[in-house]
């Protein structure tokens, strides 16, 4: 049975989809699309974390469906900026569990991680899907998977 690792960059694809579709992200269902027919090795969403209950709760479903909830603290900077970031501990992890799967899954639009996913397929010869909402995903990092698959309806909660 083929193994993967999945990898979601929860603020990427909470901003993305809510931009493009005014919906929520189905987490339930991208579970099983990119769980079908594949023994999940490792699986990670990585969040920002406000301390407020709704978020606690998003994050216990997140549990619930098997994902393991990486959080920072979310930080808003006296100029007004914010930081959250995950870019590193995501590629961090991306090269750690890379050997333990044939497969990576990330759910990113994020072009930074174009020379992660040429890494992982040069280094491990692993096959790298990323899921994204396409008009907001790089174009660099479409080219550099091995699948690209757009988030559309069949993956949104709550469309209207």
């Amino acid at each position: 049975m083929e193994s993967v690792v999945i990898l979601v960059d929860v603020q990427n694809i909470y901003y993305t989809t809510r931009q493009s579709f005014a919906a929520g992200f189905d987490y339930n269902a991208f579970w099983a699309e990119a769980s079908a027919g594949r023994k999940v090795v490792k699986a990670i969403a990585y969040a920002t974390d406000r301390g407020d209950e709704k978020q606690r709760q998003f994050q216990n479903i997140l549990r619930a469906i098997g994902f393991e909830v990486k959080l920072k603290p979310y930080v808003q900077r006296a100029d007004g900026s914010r930081k959250g970031d995950w870019d590193v501990g995501i590629t961090v992890d991306a090269m750690e569990y890379a050997g333990l799967a044939d497969t990576l899954v990330l759910a990113s639009g994020d072009g930074d991680f174009d020379i992660l996913v040429e890494r992982l397929q040069q280094l491990f010869a692993l096959r790298v899907e990323v899921f994204g909402v396409e008009e907001f995903t790089a174009f660099s990092l479409i080219r550099a998977a091995t699948h690209f698959r757009p988030i559309n309806d069949t993956l949104l909660l709550n469309r209207r």
